[in-house]
């Protein structure tokens, strides 16, 4: 590569890097955790889930509980399944009865328990591991621009790591192997940033690739919706497969008694390996209710086995189906192949923990590319006022990043001991990052700040299966026993975290390198 061409994609993946790696930090630190979204939801409620990727529900007493609480005449209700936890989501669009008063027509959402079926808001429902997994797409702040900013920020991640490819392929030849911890601090920083980014580069790729697609693929389709589709944007969901079919509103009422849960069975028997995800009843209570059913396949046997069933509960006729073996379609083939590569659930726990792994190294490259940037600039020739400017830059950068860990070690243990929900949690963990950002920005000593966040991140993870067992009784090794893996993991996780920490720790007492 010649000089010219190395400077231009230097420079690039430098200012690339530096604005979008606060960001960057944030979303793939909280994205590690939601790797665990379900494991820390269950291990917050103490709930006890078996796992099945099926919607397992007794549909006809569900609607006769929610019934009392909610008009469903003429509403389309819709039951979905999107995590593995003891609630599902229920969506009640507005009532095509227009005779109905105002407020029986009005929708709703609601989560509903399939033990119990108890419902709460979302409000009420909002836990940590929700939280954290909304947080690495910035949904906390206001729709759409925490979708855009963090989709941008996925969509800039892409340059960095092409460029940083480039830029960096001659050393990664000839220095993959080495790693010289005696060193200048620089070099050290150098050798973690190019062997690890190199490690995870295929991840990294991968989530900058589908995390651009999710967040701002509205805009990324706006073209083909204005020129091919008017501006028609429910006919492009509709092609898009997003949305239920929908049928005329007779305005008759339906004189028999509505068996939800025989049609679900029905369905169910018509393939091998086909788990239903999601339930829709269209015109509910009309003499044109329609039961539409979807699900897809197990994933050892088809990766994008989408399916989809309707029924005319009047008659029981089938007059809608996709077979999730034959049927499947190349749109249907790359939403699906999207979403599994970024949540990667589809080889159960080790890909899951290998992500998060994977995720933390992605903190770590973020980490050490500023500090190479920071210490590159340490030099001789760079005035006394850009060193006292690049040194403010990257103390507060260190401490709103660092801050993180013991903030959310913390807020681990108050969701156990004080309880949660959505204004607790917002406050609570936004309140404790600003003040230990605040203070360790005041402090103005990095390495103090390493050391601290470090150590308090240690301690308070090992807390973490402590506060658990106290409040609970359900200790680690008694949920060990029981095979109760979903809530074990989450303690087993925090014990090895600390145990990392507490390395890493002593690693840089050890090397005694200031940061």
């Amino acid at each position: 590569m010649n000089n010219r061409h190395y400077n231009i994609f230097f420079h690039l993946h430098t200012v690339s890097g530096i604005v979008i790696s606060v960001l960057l930090f944030v979303i793939f630190f909280a994205g590690s955790f939601s790797f665990f979204r379900d494991e820390i939801v269950n291990w917050e409620r103490n709930d006890t889930v078996v796992s099945n990727p099926e919607l397992s529900l007794d549909f006809n007493r569900a609607l006769d509980s929610i019934s009392k609480t909610n008009t469903l005449t003429g509403k389309d209700i819709t039951f979905k399944k999107y995590f593995e936890e003891a609630q599902i989501n229920v969506s009640l669009s507005a009532s095509k009865d227009t005779t109905l008063q105002k407020e029986a027509q009005a929708g709703n959402f609601f989560y509903l328990n399939t033990q119990d079926f108890s419902t709460e808001t979302y409000y009420t429902s909002y836990t940590l591991g929700e939280f954290l997994y909304r947080l690495h797409f910035f949904a906390q702040v206001p729709y759409p621009y925490g979708y855009y900013l963090s989709g941008f920020t996925a969509f800039f991640f892409l340059f960095a790591l092409i460029t940083g490819l480039l830029i960096h392929w001659d050393k990664i030849k000839q220095n993959f192997y080495v790693f010289r911890p005696k060193a200048k601090l620089k070099t050290l920083w150098t050798d973690a940033h190019t062997v690890l980014g190199t490690i995870g580069f295929p991840f990294q790729l991968v989530y900058a690739v589908t995390g651009t697609f999710f967040m701002i693929k509205l805009l990324m389709v706006a073209p083909f919706l204005s020129a091919f589709y008017s501006g028609d944007q429910k006919a492009l969901y509709d092609d898009l497969g997003y949305n239920p079919p929908s049928f005329e509103y007779l305005h008759q009422p339906f004189q028999q008694q509505i068996n939800v849960n025989a049609i679900v069975a029905k369905a169910k028997e018509k393939w091998n390996d086909f788990n239903i995800t999601k339930v829709d009843i269209l015109n509910y209570g009309d003499a044109n209710m329609h039961v539409n059913i979807e699900g897809e396949l197990n994933y050892n046997t088809q990766l994008t086995g989408l399916g989809k069933l309707c029924y005319k509960v009047a008659n029981g006729e089938l007059v809608l189906q996709k077979n999730p073996y034959t049927e499947v379609t190349y749109v249907d083939h790359v939403k699906n192949l999207l979403y599994r590569l970024h949540y990667g659930d589809y080889a159960g726990y080790p890909l899951r923990i290998l992500s998060f792994i994977m995720g933390i190294i992605g903190c770590v490259v973020i980490l050490s590319g500023v500090l190479i940037w920071f210490h590159a600039r340490k030099k001789k020739n760079i005035t006394e006022k850009k060193r006292k400017y690049n040194n403010s830059v990257y103390t507060i950068y260190l401490a709103i990043c660092l801050s993180m860990l013991p903030t959310t070690a913390i807020s681990f243990i108050a969701v156990k001991l004080i309880g949660n929900g959505y204004s607790f949690l917002y406050y609570f963990y936004f309140l404790i990052w600003l003040i230990l950002s605040v203070a360790f920005s005041l402090k103005n000593n990095n390495a103090f700040t390493l050391k601290v966040c470090l150590l308090s991140g240690g301690i308070l993870g090992f807390l973490i299966p402590v506060a658990s067992g106290i409040k609970t009784g359900n200790w680690f090794w008694t949920l060990f026993q029981n095979n109760t893996s979903h809530l074990f993991i989450v303690d087993l996780l925090w014990i090895i975290i600390s145990v990392v920490l507490f390395f890493i720790l002593s690693f840089v007492y050890k090397t005694k390198k200031n940061i």
